[in-house]
């Protein structure tokens, strides 16, 4: 899963810095507050895939 976290993590920093790049300056605050709620989202949701995979092939260690 290392990989795939890596990969999304760059594409929504890149997606961040383009996104700050186009707004004013009344909306940056707001786009960045936006985009980093759906940064920590993407994160949650794949750790929580992560531990449903583990989860259903009975691996000891559950954490990801």
């Amino acid at each position: 899963m290392k990989p795939f976290t890596l990969m999304s993590t760059a594409a929504l920093t890149l997606f961040l810095a383009l996104g700050l790049s186009a707004c004013s300056d009344n909306n940056a605050e707001s786009a960045g507050e936006k985009i980093d709620e759906a940064i920590t989202d993407a994160g949650n949701a794949i750790e929580d895939a992560c531990e449903d995979v583990k989860e259903g092939v009975n691996a000891k260690d559950k954490k990801c």
